[in-house]
């Protein structure tokens, strides 16, 4: 039988890091900020990248050698340290983005064991937090050897939605083999001539001195682009292409391509059952077509035709309710959470135009339903968000399970009403009644794709839930209301 002291060895070595004698190496982090203290002996043991720094850093008159890391935040390197001595991490009251940063820095001095700990524990617990930061967190491990499961977790996430990385801002700082990755992925849910629109724009971002004008370029420019493209080009579905996509984007830029690619893609078009010398790559499998609003589908999984009538009353501002069977609107679903995604963005894509709307969302773990009715038009287009006044919007809870009674609740700030969110927040926040929004969110208790509802009652009548914390959701249904003929 072994007895096993790790805890009072473990406190031990920490205690002995917070010795000032006898250390013999100094680590001085963010442009000399701050200085720490240790002994080379337990960095080369517990780190194989302190091992090889220090056999190349000559020891100073009181053999002391000095490492330089300025890069690095004196926060982050004093867990790091704490981490080498005593084999312990604490990871709680500290924001998820400190943490992403430490993964990061443990995977540079090769602490493998806290590197895979610590992916572990995101994709665990901070699920809804690497939905919402997906492009940052893949320029950031794209390129790196480690991290695969975290790589699968981003691409699931990506090949869902991969405006989340085209569309971002930081698209063109991505590593040409992260976005070959892409490229070779049957299942990204975009279309063709779009994925080639944006590889044209990665590699002329990549060569800033090539000319505006696509008229000005010479041979030269073309052998640059078609250099820097080299790995992407093979991996486009230029077969799959139509004929006015093919004249509209590929020909402007045909010298980048094989001669004998163009060649059969002219002839593919012409003869689409003749053979031809070039690989024709299949078509990407679109998984669905979640933008389209689906016919045949039940009315709803979230509220019942007596949901329906009541609602149908407040919006007519009637003081009697419909019964089921004289309901003077329709129904239509056009986006519910599990069959299109909870991505805000998803939101703004598929109600962009539509007026006269009701949200219903069902909270997870309870029996509560709570909603809003717009009469006014979802738009995607704004540059900046804007307020839209109406004194026709409400915010709502049924009555359903252990719910006694539905809550109506009307506005109260007419012009503080809905909000048409500008585009480049659209992935952080979805539909925005006042205080009952839909958005991103940084929390342990999110489960279902980085979406969350909040209720308040700043802008309306009264609270529509006792807390206005925010929660989660099982699912949540968008629908189209439409006066019946």
């Amino acid at each position: 039988m072994a007895l096993k002291f790790f805890e009072k060895l473990s406190q031990n070595f920490v205690e002995l890091l917070n010795d000032n004698d006898n250390y013999d190496v100094i680590i001085e982090v963010k442009n000399k900020e701050k200085s720490f203290t240790a002994h080379s002996n337990i960095l080369r043991y517990r780190s194989s990248y302190f091992r090889k720094e220090l056999e190349n850093i000559q020891s100073n008159e009181n053999n002391i050698k000095t490492i330089i890391k300025s890069r690095i935040s004196a926060q982050i390197f004093d867990v790091i340290l704490k981490y080498i001595y005593g084999g312990i991490v604490n990871l709680e009251s500290v924001k998820t983005k400190f943490i992403f940063k430490l993964m990061l820095v443990a995977d540079d001095f090769e602490l493998e064991e806290l590197t895979t700990k610590i992916e572990t524990f995101l994709i665990e617990t901070k699920a809804s937090w690497l939905r919402k930061h997906t492009p940052m967190i893949f320029l950031n491990i794209s390129d790196r050897k480690r991290f695969d499961y975290l790589l699968s977790f981003c691409n699931d996430n990506i090949e869902k939605y991969p405006n989340l990385i085209f569309e971002d801002s930081d698209f063109n700082s991505l590593p040409e083999s992260a976005l070959v990755s892409l490229l070779k992925r049957d299942d990204l849910q975009m279309k063709e001539v779009e994925i080639w629109h944006y590889v044209i724009k990665w590699g002329i971002a990549q060569n800033p001195t090539l000319p505006t004008n696509l008229g000005e370029w010479s041979n030269e420019n073309i052998i640059t682009l078609k250099t820097t493209l080299q790995q992407c080009l093979p991996y486009i579905r230029y077969f799959h292409l139509s004929s006015d996509e093919v004249r509209d984007s590929i020909r402007p830029y045909k010298k980048i391509l094989d001669k004998q690619l163009w060649k059969d893609i002219k002839q593919h078009l012409s003869s689409p059952k003749q053979q031809v010398k070039s690989i024709i790559l299949p078509a990407r499998f679109i998984l669905s077509t979640r933008l389209l609003p689906h016919a045949k589908e039940s009315f709803s999984t979230i509220i019942s035709e007596g949901h329906a009538a009541e609602i149908s009353t407040w919006i007519d501002f009637e003081t009697t309710t419909y019964s089921t069977t004289n309901i003077p609107y329709k129904f239509e679903l056009i986006l519910r959470g599990s069959r299109d995604g909870f991505a805000p963005q998803t939101f703004w894509d598929v109600c962009h135009g539509h007026v006269h709307t009701v949200l219903v969302v069902k909270v997870k773990g309870t029996d509560e339903i709570l909603g809003g009715y717009s009469p006014l038009a979802w738009d995607n287009r704004n540059i900046n968000s804007q307020w839209i006044q109406t004194n026709e919007s409400f915010i709502f809870s049924l009555k359903n399970g252990s719910i006694q009674n539905s809550i109506l609740s009307r506005i109260k700030i007419p012009k503080k009403v809905i909000t048409n969110i500008r585009k480049d927040e659209q992935k952080l926040y979805g539909p925005y009644f006042g205080d009952f929004c839909m958005r991103s969110f940084d929390s342990n208790d999110f489960t279902l794709d980085n979406d969350c509802y909040c209720a308040d009652y700043g802008h309306y009548e009264k609270p529509i839930r006792k807390s206005s914390f925010y929660f989660s959701i099982d699912d949540y249904e968008v629908f189209k209301i439409i006066k019946k003929s």
